[in-house]
């Protein structure tokens, strides 16, 4: 299903099935003389299921459920995103939910198959880390886990989803969403008894774990570089993200921006070798930014990589120019040099964490236009925040950086 389809039946068909299951639950509780209690920290079950880069992002809050609250983790996500959870290994396979998001058919098949399997890992605690998100809302209910953290808008108006959360927290759109991820988990460990996350976050909290790379790996990403470029021999490996998910195409950077930045680079340095990184899906698309460079130290890796050596690759590259999209979070776990472009989103709420990552951004007025209380959706065509950045302004950051390293 695409992303608009997706928002039509989360709003048309979620908000009243989050009212019906809102009276179900209170009439079940009513008659089983269900008491709230606190959460039971044994299993609890995180719930992400249309963010690849929120699975590197909320890791930090995880771990730390995992360590204070002697607690199992389990995730739920769809099937096709799932690589991104097994970059860091915090949550074993078997404990995780994949669900399918082909046709409503499979998807409600899903739902039921998600409803047995909470049961059989009996799973006691949900914590939904969707903004807002009716279908979501609904998965925790029905868990079966007598308690479902998530957030709330609380005094707020509007992203209904009914009384289905019953350890609501105040999303806050001001501060980082790791920080608001950490808020959920704070709720989860009984650190505050109202839906305001008053307790602190501190930095130390937000340290991102680094991935463990084999060395098999690194030499297995070398070997495909040198097929890619043969006249390889150490060059700096600059890479190129020039696409962005369709999930808010307003994000891409123009491809002759991309373009234009990788002929100054390749006529500045002769020491550095260009690659254009991508999915199988997107290699028409970065061959067009290879095609209007056209010079061999430029090359197309769209569907070269598999998705677990993107990591061994980032592992060995000097820096990477990309779109806000799941690369720019992926990288985070390695120490490359990240430099991400930011138009409709913002990097207040959505600069990947780990202390590597850069970000471009206008700052102007209307931005971030995108955001929880959209749905992440807007009718912007102009794009001014994206086409407003310059050429000029990355190329003397990016040459400054590959000058002297800082």
């Amino acid at each position: 299903m695409n992303v608009d389809a997706m928002r039509k039946i989360d709003r048309r068909i979620g908000v009243p099935l989050c009212f019906l299951m809102s009276i179900v639950i209170w009439v079940s509780t009513k008659i089983r003389f269900i008491k709230k209690k606190n959460p039971d920290l044994s299993r609890a079950l995180f719930i992400e299921l249309s963010e690849m880069g929120s699975a590197i992002i909320v890791d930090p809050a995880m771990r730390k459920l995992q360590k204070e609250g002697n607690t199992e983790l389990f995730f739920a996500i769809f099937e096709s995103n799932y690589k991104s959870l097994e970059i860091l290994q915090t949550v074993p396979e078997e404990n995780t939910f994949k669900m399918r998001s082909d046709n409503l058919f499979v998807l409600a098949l899903d739902v039921v198959r998600f409803m047995v399997w909470c049961r059989k890992k009996k799973i006691n605690t949900v914590i939904d880390l969707e903004l807002f998100s009716r279908f979501t809302a609904l998965l925790c209910a029905v868990s079966g886990a007598r308690a479902r953290i998530g957030y709330a808008s609380h005094h707020d108006e509007g992203l209904y989803r009914g009384n289905l959360i019953n350890f609501p927290v105040r999303y806050n759109s001001h501060v980082h969403v790791s920080v608001n991820f950490m808020s959920l988990v704070n709720t989860t460990l009984g650190k505050h008894d109202n839906p305001y996350a008053t307790t602190a976050v501190k930095p130390e909290e937000l340290i991102l774990e680094k991935a463990e790379i084999n060395e098999a790996d690194v030499t297995k990403v070398k070997q495909k570089i040198s097929n890619l470029f043969p006249k390889w021999n150490g060059e700096k490996l600059v890479l190129l993200n020039v696409n962005a998910s369709d999930l808010l195409p307003q994000r891409r950077w123009m491809p002759e921006n991309f373009a234009s930045v990788a002929k100054h680079l390749l006529g500045k340095f002769d020491d550095v070798l260009l690659i254009g990184t991508g999915a199988p899906a997107e290699r028409e698309y970065v061959q067009n930014v290879v095609g209007m460079v056209d010079d061999e130290r430029f090359v197309n890796s769209a569907g070269v990589f598999q998705f677990e050596e993107l990591v061994p690759l980032y592992s060995i590259s000097t820096l990477m120019l990309t779109n806000d999209s799941g690369p720019a979070h992926f990288a985070a776990v390695t120490d490359l040099k990240v430099f991400v472009i930011f138009g409709p989103e913002t990097p207040d709420l959505y600069l990947p964490i780990g202390g590597n990552a850069e970000p471009f951004y206008l700052r102007l007025p209307c931005s971030p236009c995108v955001s929880a209380f959209n749905h992440r959706k807007t009718s912007c065509i102009t794009r001014p925040c994206i086409t407003g950045i310059s050429p000029d302004w990355i190329k003397g950051r990016l040459t400054g950086y590959l000058t002297d390293g800082k």
